[in-house]
């Protein structure tokens, strides 16, 4: 297994990325970074994923700015960062990430997308946009108000086109319970196989034990489903 900095995706979207490389890769992960950059919780997801046999790939979704990564403290620093963003430069970004596994020899039906935080929201997006055989969101906002000039969630759910998981927290001050129901509701709406998961003791970034809101037992079962549900998607694929 191995981990890098490069340049990822064809010649016309080209896009920092962290990439983490199993020895033999039996599916592949766009894994979308939180509001703080590619921060050493992302990077050590892109290496967990490896070892598993996941070749993971981190687009940088702030290249446009230099790529920077924030310190947890400053989310005055990540919000203007945020504020940049747009459903098309993040759907470039994504699009070069698929490609580069796609030239890695990996079939749609063999990838999926797994995000955090804003990434989480990106990847519920990606999940109706894109060919993926599985996406994966943790704590992603944007429920009932659209973020980055998409859709709110609960409007783009009933379009998710693949398998997806949702995983949240009910302490969580950003997400309020009601928008978790909603999404619920509306992701039951899509044709896909989909599932949410609330966990009652978590708060938001309770995967992150970069963080105070780190909450080991949801973290450690939000990450066994995610591994189960990549290994069916990947299987099927």
């Amino acid at each position: 297994m191995s981990t890098e900095d490069r340049i990822a995706g064809p010649p016309a979207v080209r896009v920092p990325a962290v990439i983490a490389r199993p020895v033999e890769a039996r599916g592949g992960v766009v894994v979308l970074q939180e509001a703080f950059g590619l921060t050493t919780h992302i990077r050590s997801i892109c290496q967990r994923l490896a070892a598993e046999g996941y070749l993971a790939i981190a687009p940088a979704l702030y290249h446009r700015a230099g790529a920077p990564v924030i310190d947890y403290s400053r989310m005055d620093l990540a919000r203007p960062l945020m504020d940049e963003l747009h459903v098309d430069g993040l759907k470039a970004d994504i699009a070069s990430s698929v490609a580069y596994l796609k030239d890695s020899g990996l079939r749609a039906g063999q990838t999926a997308v797994l995000g955090f935080c804003m990434g989480g929201s990106v990847a519920l997006y990606a999940s109706t946009a894109f060919e993926f055989g599985a996406a994966v969101t943790f704590y992603g906002g944007g429920v009932s108000t659209g973020r980055f000039g998409m859709p709110p969630l609960k409007d783009l759910a009933p379009a998710i086109r693949c398998p997806w998981l949702g995983l949240f927290g009910a302490q969580d001050h950003t997400i309020p319970p009601e928008d978790i129901e909603a999404l619920r509701s509306a992701v039951a709406e899509s044709p896909a196989k989909t599932e949410l998961v609330c966990y009652p003791e978590a708060g938001h970034g309770f995967n992150c034990d970069e963080r105070a809101s780190f909450v080991p037992s949801a973290a450690a079962d939000a990450w066994q489903r995610t591994l189960a549900f990549l290994g069916a998607a990947s299987s099927a694929g």
